[in-house]
């Protein structure tokens, strides 16, 4: 189980070439960077647009998970200056993508019933068992103390000695995690929470976070493969996921798991996490790390998370005040031990819509780049 305890798991500069190259260029604009094209239907899938490669993994649902990849290592100048200006203005400005899907769904939804309500909740000090100043923590371990003002004067001793090699892996082990896409106090409950549309789904936002993150200067890999179209395993199949990245690029440092949580009442209700920054609604986020306790083995680095966690959280709400809900330190250990700084976050909940969702997702991206450029050595 995640988050409170009434939380249950729900479900590419310059161009002097010959001729004979044109046509490459011309592909490559027409096919998303993103996109490593790994098999037939990966190719076929880099033809379409990102609403059309989600139906035809919807179509195919049987098959095994998808391998799609973005690594901003060797983004062209002209991307990094699209990356900036996007980042560079408003932060709460709704991306033309999710208005798209926000029209449609007014249209498709007129005759949508009534099942259930939709509460918003804001999460603050009455969640946390430990608070110093604007960090908070819900300590749910059974032996480990907390003296957060310690864990901060402790910081953490990340390094990152080359911002152009990656350093940041963004995944998501519950990848068809979905949202809401109207902005209304009810639910319907034959709209299913889960999709894998990743124009829709935590995928998105996840999106959002490594935009800010490449937008100053890091080098992030934002890998979007389905580790949950069965949902039994799916922490081993993300496992094996990071083990890769951390092959192939030993400089990966930070790995986050991005997820929504699924918040419900005895009655139905549905709570959705929020709070207004800069006048507008955005989801909260939750931080969540671990300890090596009870069943809990193998799990080294815990401290090290910890102290990643909480200075996080204090980045983050010095920037943007009331984004976070309290840090969920408990006995559990969801891959977080595979890096010294690896950490699972929950932004908002299937109650939430992926406008709150996106919106929260490039504050939280804010954050976690000023915390990681603090410990950019010279």
């Amino acid at each position: 189980m995640r988050g409170e305890t009434r939380t249950k798991r729900k479900s590419m500069p310059e161009y002097v070439m010959s001729l004979a190259t044109a046509a490459v260029i011309l592909s490559a604009i027409f096919v998303p960077r993103e996109i490593k094209n790994k098999a037939v239907i990966a190719c076929a899938c880099a033809a379409l647009p990102e609403g059309g490669r989600a139906y035809i993994r919807e179509a195919l649902f049987n098959l095994p998970e998808t391998d799609v990849i973005s690594e901003s290592a060797g983004l062209s100048a002209q991307r990094q200056t699209e990356i900036s200006d996007e980042r560079s203005g408003d932060a709460a400005e709704t991306p033309k993508d999710i208005l798209k899907l926000m029209e449609d769904a007014k249209k498709s939804s007129a005759d949508d019933k009534k099942d259930g309500s939709i509460k918003p909740w804001t999460y603050g000090k009455s969640s946390a068992t430990s608070i110093f100043g604007n960090v908070l923590v819900r300590n749910a371990t059974d032996t480990k103390a907390i003296n957060i003002e310690k864990v901060l004067k402790e910081g953490t001793d990340l390094k990152i000695k080359d911002k152009s090699k990656p350093s940041v892996l963004i995944y998501h082990t519950h990848t068809t995690e979905g949202f809401e896409l109207l902005d209304r106090d009810w639910y319907a409950a034959d709209k299913s929470s889960r999709t894998a549309d990743s124009s829709r789904n935590i995928v998105r936002v996840g999106k959002e976070i490594a935009k800010e993150l490449e937008a100053a200067g890091f080098n992030v890999i934002h890998d979007e493969t389905v580790h949950d179209l069965k949902y039994s395993g799916a922490y081993d199949r993300s496992r094996e996921t990071v083990r890769k990245h951390l092959e192939k690029h030993p400089e990966i440092q930070v790995t986050i798991d991005v997820h929504r949580d699924a918040i419900q009442e005895n009655d139905g209700t549905k709570i959705k996490p929020i709070s207004e920054i800069g006048g507008k609604k955005s989801a909260q986020v939750m931080i969540i790390t671990g300890a090596q306790e009870g069943t809990v083995k193998d799990f080294q680095n815990w401290e090290s998370n910890l102290r990643f966690a909480l200075g996080l959280q204090k980045s983050c709400e010095d920037m943007s005040p009331g984004l976070m809900r309290p840090v969920f330190f408990c006995q559990r250990k969801y891959n977080m031990d595979m890096t010294k700084y690896s950490l699972l976050v929950e932004v908002g909940s299937e109650a939430n819509t992926l406008e709150e969702a996106a919106y929260a997702g490039r504050l939280f991206g804010r954050g976690l780049a000023a915390l990681l450029e603090k410990h950019v050595s010279a």
